[in-house]
């Protein structure tokens, strides 16, 4: 039988399908291309990303979401209908959607989303707290008495959470995270190397030798990019106490609302914590030794969530299979 629910796990880099049953159906970038004088989506997904820096002026590349919520109305419709179509068996069944949006999401943000999805063929929205999702989707009993923290650092926002009782007890939104980390490490080799770097370079340096604490033995990296004093291509070489330099202000920003949410626990809460620990899901978990950088600053264990980057979609898939024992979880405000 055909699936008639998804769960889209909507983010600001990459976006990620769930259909229950199915695991992951679909994962690509959140980007859109557009031909500017036609008024036409050419593509999506992965064949728009490789299209990002090499196009035409008749042909604009975008991301239509800036810090987890919808910058680019239209666009999203668009990107949200090709994750429906891409999907088995959509073409011919609305389906349910479920999406994954940020805790601290206003009320019209959160319009946004599901009229953006309605318009795009869904038969039903529901929006979901991201920590929500992405405690289930690692695996947490949101469910039981006991508390939990979630710290779901995405593309665009941070999602930090202590959850009990299917509920959740303190949350914060921070809209620092992954894009925050390449903003940083573009000014840091135009500071130091004098070089521009497309967005395809600061990621592929973040992801191969991106590092939250200091390394004895650095990793070093060869990337391409143009000289802003000749103007002329060149190749210089980036080592991962540099990306660990220049993204150190953007992990302080993370451990301090982590800190501030600690402290707003209550206290039979922060017991439960320091004995399970908190848990590290989304993107920017798998960035290298970031649970003993928030260890160490916190004092309370951390560990990264098996699949970080699927913990959301996951989370989305388990509830829609289970709706009617989620839905104080999903409803809640």
């Amino acid at each position: 039988m055909l699936s008639r629910k998804i769960g889209i796990d909507l983010g600001t880099c990459n976006s990620l399908v769930f259909a229950p049953g199915k695991e992951i159906i679909l994962n690509e970038p959140s980007v859109v291309a557009v031909s500017v004088y036609e008024n036409k989506i050419l593509a999506v997904g992965k064949e728009a990303k490789e299209m990002t820096g090499r196009t035409p002026d008749e042909i604009r590349v975008y991301r239509p979401l800036k810090d987890g919520v919808i910058a680019e109305y239209r666009i999203t419709e668009a990107m949200i209908k090709y994750f429906i179509e891409k999907s088995p068996g959509m073409r011919i069944i609305k389906p349910e959607l479920m999406v994954g949006v940020p805790a601290g999401i206003t009320s019209t943000e959160k319009r946004a989303v599901i009229e953006a999805g309605m318009s795009a063929g869904a038969k039903a929205v529901y929006t979901v707290k991201e920590p929500i999702l992405a405690a289930i989707g690692a695996g947490i009993p949101i469910a039981s008495c006991s508390g939990h923290m979630v710290v779901d650092i995405g593309g665009g926002t941070t999602e930090i959470a202590v959850i009990s009782l299917g509920g959740v007890v303190v949350a914060r939104s921070l809209r620092v995270a992954g894009d925050s980390m390449d903003f940083a490490i573009s000014n840091y080799v135009k500071g130091k190397h004098n070089v521009a770097l497309g967005e395809k370079s600061v990621e592929e340096i973040k992801v191969n030798i991106g590092t939250a604490i200091k390394e004895k033995e650095q990793k070093v990296m060869e990337v391409r990019g143009r000289d802003l004093v000749s103007g002329l291509p060149k190749t210089i070489k980036v080592s991962s106490n540099e990306v660990h330099e220049s993204i150190s202000g953007t992990l302080d920003d993370i451990i301090k609302v982590v800190k501030q949410v600690l402290r707003e626990t209550p206290p039979e809460l922060s017991a439960d914590i320091m004995d399970k620990g908190m848990v590290l899901t989304g993107g920017g978990a798998l960035l290298n030794n970031i649970d003993v950088l928030v260890t160490e600053r916190t004092g309370v264990p951390s560990f990264v969530a098996e699949e970080a980057l699927l913990s959301v979609a996951r989370g989305a898939g388990v509830v829609l299979d289970n709706l009617d024992a989620y839905k104080r979880s999903i409803m809640s405000k």
